[in-house]
């Protein structure tokens, strides 16, 4: 299933006008470039004020921000490195595409998922 279905149930908003979309990184998201050139995500995770109040209740400490760590491949760390907040999602993605030998819509495919991934965890937003 794309992101990007001709009008997004989620968002209201047409295919074309998601792909004129341009992503941004979360500032609260610290990078570490890895040995092997990956990127590593770190990012704060909200905990839910109800799976708190069970913690409590189950006699565990709620404390301090706990976080999640996200090691990018190859592709994900290529897509990451494009992300600027000058370039729209279309951009995105035939720079990706020139850069591996992809058809478009492949390219289009994989970059519309993986951002949405990105999207869901709340590392990147769309403007």
């Amino acid at each position: 299933m794309n992101v990007f279905k001709k009008k997004n149930k989620d968002s209201g908003i047409t295919r074309t006008q998601a792909l004129e979309c341009k992503p941004v990184k979360n500032n609260m998201i610290k990078e570490t470039r890895l040995e092997t050139g990956e990127v590593l995500l770190t990012y704060p995770v909200v905990m839910r004020p109800w799976i708190e109040n069970l913690m409590r209740r189950l006699g565990r400490t709620v404390s301090g921000q706990k976080t999640k760590k996200l090691q990018l491949d190859e592709l994900g760390t290529a897509v990451w490195e494009l992300i600027d907040g000058k370039q729209s999602v279309q951009q995105v993605i035939k720079r990706f595409a020139k850069k591996y030998q992809l058809h478009s819509r492949e390219a289009e495919v994989a970059v519309t998922r993986f951002l949405r991934d990105l999207g869901k965890r709340g590392l990147i937003g769309l403007q």
